[in-house]
């Protein structure tokens, strides 16, 4: 926690009660630029490596089969992390691992691109995702504590600095790759831009070490019933949000026949609002509660899919996916805001625990939907994943949630 000694003093005069107050908000303003900066430097990690993707395909000569299956070890190694994440952060402090974490997460990402072969890019994404799973778990550790600091809704901002980070890490791969640039020296450059962001960044992280009481293993092999609840929701976000990553594309190509560059439309748009609404989603939790935002945010969700199913026209789905985007952008920062807020549980272990359940959403849905699409067709897969979100209605309705 914080401490401004000398200005408490000076606050008991009656003049100076004004400067004590503007400094220690410009000073509680700096901690969360600070923390949305590593938000920021977590996503252009992330999105650096995805602008490349093609490159490093065509490079490896790897068949769509091949990437696919290789492209599995950057989960695989987040999930291999998440029981030892919160271990980590619990006894050595958010503060302290988050810097070390998103270094090395960012030195992972930049070896990518020395991959010669397909077994040292497997390996490389596996110890990405190590790496990805702590600094995602420390990361939000520090924006539940600055959040605690504001008394106010502002997680959802720091996920929107995540947001931005991909478009700005996807506009810069574009850029560099219409100017030849080698991969290794695009992904060592963005890694010299997040060395700065951590250097000028670390020290002014919250020190708030968390209470190791007994009761956190309890929580661990026999989880809460409330941090369970929040990570079936988790779930459900999570899968319609990878099946928008990974089938928005395929869906506007195969099911609205679209061609060119405008395939790219529906993820553009769902992105672009995705973004936009977890800036402004913190004014409405404040304005309206939590409880009433994600349950409007279920339902645009499954409202937005079952329009693009119904209506598999340009204009109608591309505003459905916009609609998609605004849904899913409150629901994982609510959550993780409930979750690292639990008054019994550390914060990084409730983190760890809704984490991990909403985690399994990313990975299975998006190979669920190729099942199903295979079995009945793209758009009624699209129809199943669209329930999810009145699951997640429904859910939150059930839940005790504190505004």
């Amino acid at each position: 926690m914080i401490y401004f000694n000398f200005l408490e003093r000076l606050k008991k005069k009656g003049k100076y009660k004004k400067a004590y107050s503007e400094v220690k908000q410009s000073y509680l303003n700096r901690i969360r630029w600070a923390v949305a900066l590593f938000y920021f430097g977590m996503g252009l990690t992330f999105s650096t490596w995805a602008s490349r993707i093609p490159t490093i395909k065509s490079d490896l000569n790897l068949t769509e089969g091949e990437l696919g299956t290789i492209l599995f070890a950057l989960p695989l190694g987040q999930l291999s992390m998440m029981l030892f994440s919160a271990k980590f952060v619990t006894r050595f402090g958010s503060n302290k691992t988050l810097p070390v974490a998103l270094l090395l997460y960012t030195f992972c990402m930049t070896n990518l691109g020395l991959a010669q072969t397909a077994w040292q890019l497997a390996l490389g994404l596996y110890l990405m995702g190590v790496t990805a799973n702590l600094t995602n778990i420390s990361v939000n550790t520090q924006g539940v504590y600055t959040e605690g600091l504001f008394k106010r809704n502002i997680m959802l901002s720091f996920h929107g600095m995540w947001s931005i980070a991909g478009f700005t890490g996807a506009l810069i791969g574009l850029v560099l790759l219409g100017l030849t640039i080698a991969t290794y020296t695009h992904f060592v450059s963005i890694g010299i831009v997040v060395l700065i962001l951590v250097a000028t960044n670390y020290t002014f992280l919250i020190n708030a070490k968390e209470s190791q009481a007994p009761t956190k293993k309890k929580a661990f092999f026999k989880m809460d019933t409330t941090l369970f609840w929040l990570g079936i929701i988790g779930f459900c976000s999570m899968a319609s949000e990878g099946v928008m990553f990974d089938w928005s594309g395929i869906y506007f190509k195969d099911s609205i026949h679209v061609k060119g560059s405008l395939s790219v439309l529906g993820y553009t748009s769902f992105m672009i609002m995705m973004a936009t609404g977890r800036f402004f989603g913190d004014r409405l939790t404040q304005k309206w509660g939590r409880k009433k935002v994600m349950q409007i945010s279920g339902c645009m969700i499954s409202i937005g899919l079952l329009t693009a199913v119904i209506f598999p026209y340009l204009i109608p789905a591309t505003l459905a996916f916009m609609v998609v985007g605004l849904g899913v952008s409150t629901i994982i920062p609510t959550m993780l805001s409930l979750a690292g807020k639990h008054p019994t549980i550390p914060t990084s272990e409730a983190l760890t625990t809704v984490s991990s359940v909403s985690f399994l959403g990313f990975l299975i849905g998006p190979p669920l939907i190729g099942h199903i699409a295979e079995a009945f067709g793209l758009q009624f897969s699209f129809a199943f994943i669209g329930v999810f979100g009145f699951i997640i209605a429904f859910m939150v309705s059930k839940i005790k949630i504190a505004d």
